[in-house]
Formats: C-alpha cells, structure tokens, sequence
C-alpha cells in the first residue's frame, strides 16, 4: 500500500510540472508552434540479471504443497507435497514497447509503454502425486507455469547533435511503473506460519507491482521525417512482494529484495509529424 502511495504521488508531481510548463506557453517561455509529435515501435533483446531469473523461477515454480483432507478421515486435514518437473526459464526474453511523445527543437519527451510475450514453461501430465506424512496419497492438478510483464516509462531526451540531423545520439531518462505476472504449476495453499489460517491459490494470474528506472542511448539516422534507431540501456526494477489471494507468497531463496533489472539492445523506427510551423511554411511554398 505505501508503495503505491509513493507511485501516485510521483505521479501527480510529474502531472504538476507538466502543467506549470504548459502554462509558461502563453507567456512566452517555448513556441509552441515549434512542437512536433512522434511515434516509434521497437523491438529488443533484454537480458536478465541472474538475481531476476532467480527471482522468477523460484516465484514461477512455488510449490508449497496442499492442505488436504486425509483419505480415511472427513474432518483431519493433513500437509501433502510432491515434486513436478518443468523446464526453467531462460535469462532473456524479447521486449516490444511503442512510445508516443513530443519533440522541442533537441529536447524529445515520450512515454514508452513496454510489454513482452509471455513465457511458457508446459507441464509434462494434467496431474501429479502428492503424499502426506501419514502415508495417504492424492492427485493434484497441473497447469502451464506462465510469466509476463508490461509498464510505462515517462522518458526524457536530448538530440546531441542537433534538431534535424542526419545523424544523432539520443541520450535519455526517465521513470514508470512495471507489473510482473505469474500464473503458477498447481492450486497450491498458502498458509500463515503463525496460525492456521489457509487460502487456495487459484487458476489465474497474480500480480504484483514495482517503480522502474530507465536510461538509454539511441544512435538514430534521420530520412526527413522518418527515422530508424539503435538503441541499448539498461532498466532497474525492485519488484514487491507477490500477493495471493491477500497474502504474501514468502520464497526463502530470496528475500524483499525481488529484482527485476535487465539490460536491453534493440531496433526502433520513428515518425516524427511536422510542426505547425513548417505545415505554414510549406503553404506558403
């Protein structure tokens, strides 16, 4: 909860300043008939540390076992666990993202809207045994174990070499918020150390959300208004704790510290529009 107060928060300065900017128009602070908008798709490669692809396979394959009632019994209920195998998931995966943003002479600023195809690790049967200490046995189901995830970054740009270069560097900034999702192996149970309290995990997606940090460099050529882009960077992520059914899924082979940075290398093509400034300059041709 306090970490999302802190993101609505960071959220209402960025609109804040925004606003206060905008309002300088009027006055003369920027031509405003200078701004010209863009947009760009890209694609690229984003390589996980190894503390990610920890994080996600141990979060993926959780497997904490089921509290079930004991086959001679209506009322006992016992802990039953077992083992399943799945392939693990690769340190990389491919990242897409559209941005959408503006440009003032060299400063660009844009939001970058980022997601990924969702990986699949396929389950080998539709159950598996689980057995309790007492000896009696039950079949459980399996699902595909599946993970994703998607945010938005609000970037921050500058063309080193110019407006309207054929050439450029773009260096860039910027922060957002990115969700990472996971759909589990079975209906496991979580239950509370402390007391006896028990929630089954369902068939679906659990979520959880984390702030992000991104900075980048694009080496971009420019053919009038279209542009083609090389870029690389890097973007840091601390997820929170993973909640289920409104409790926390605690994993001892990691702790709160749930990391989600990667590197990423990739390709972005760009339109940039024309301002309203050169569409009177080119009525006037």
């Amino acid at each position: 909860m306090k970490t999302k107060i802190v993101y609505l928060v960071a959220l209402l300065c960025a609109l804040t300043f925004s606003t206060s900017a905008f309002a300088d128009a009027e006055t003369g602070f920027y031509e405003k008939d200078h701004i010209r908008g863009f947009i760009s798709i890209g694609g690229d490669y984003r390589g996980m540390l190894d503390a990610f692809q920890k994080y996600v396979n141990s979060t993926a394959f959780w497997n904490d076992g089921h509290e079930l009632k004991a086959n001679d019994s209506a009322t006992t209920t016992e802990h039953f666990s077992g083992t399943f195998s799945y392939p693990q998931f690769d340190d990389w995966y491919i990242g897409l993202h559209v941005n959408i943003g503006a440009q003032y002479k060299q400063f660009l600023t844009w939001f970058n809207i980022n997601f990924m195809p969702t990986q699949i690790s396929e389950k080998s049967s539709d159950t598996y045994t689980v057995t309790s200490d007492g000896g009696n046995s039950a079949k459980m189901p399996l699902f595909d174990v599946k993970w994703f995830t998607y945010g938005a970054d609000w970037m921050f740009g500058w063309k080193l070499f110019g407006e309207n270069t054929f050439i450029n560097l773009i260096p860039s900034v910027g922060f957002g918020f990115n969700l990472i999702n996971f759909h589990m192996a079975s209906i496991f149970d979580i239950k509370d150390q402390s007391s006896s309290n028990v929630v089954k995990m369902r068939d679906r997606y659990y979520s959880t959300m984390a702030l992000s940090l991104a900075a980048e460099l694009e080496f971009r050529l420019e053919f009038g208004p279209f542009g083609i882009g090389i870029y690389g960077g890097y973007r840091y992520i601390d997820y929170n704790e993973l909640e289920v059914e409104g409790k926390r899924l605690t994993n001892y082979a990691y702790d709160t510290d749930n990391c989600g940075d990667t590197w990423f290398v990739g390709l972005r093509l760009t339109w940039t529009f024309m301002s309203d400034w050169e569409r009177k300059q080119a009525d006037k041709l």
